[in-house]
């Protein structure tokens, strides 16, 4: 497998007079990939913007496997529970899209 092949992919929507601080706290170097770091399993997060649609963002955070983050998650429950409950007023909605893996790091190789 490869060293990111697990995808956990969330969508928010921002309230208008909290873009900034959104940004920020769940960009690539915020509050959440910092939380994150604390594990070697994690690979990073990116933040996506809609140019289309004002304060709707997609999240993709990296893990080298579903177990990896489910294991984080058990392990801050506690540090990622207060994140989470700072960051609500942030935002109108948070929808968890899913759990993906990359196309390709499941497949076995061919037989010979």
């Amino acid at each position: 497998m490869s060293s990111s092949s697990f995808f956990a992919v969330w969508e928010f929507q921002v309230k208008p007079d909290s873009i900034s601080s959104f940004e920020e706290i769940y960009g690539p170097d915020g509050d959440w990939a910092r939380l994150f770091r604390r594990s070697v399993e994690y690979r990073g997060t990116e933040l996506l913007r809609d140019p289309d649609r004002l304060g709707r963002y997609l999240t993709i955070d990296r893990w080298t496997s579903r177990e990896a983050l489910q294991t984080f998650k058990q392990d801050h429950h506690a540090e990622y529970s207060a994140l989470d409950q700072q960051c609500e007023s942030l935002t109108e909605t948070e929808i968890q899209l899913g759990d993906f893996f990359a196309v390709g790091a499941l497949r076995k190789p061919p037989l010979e």
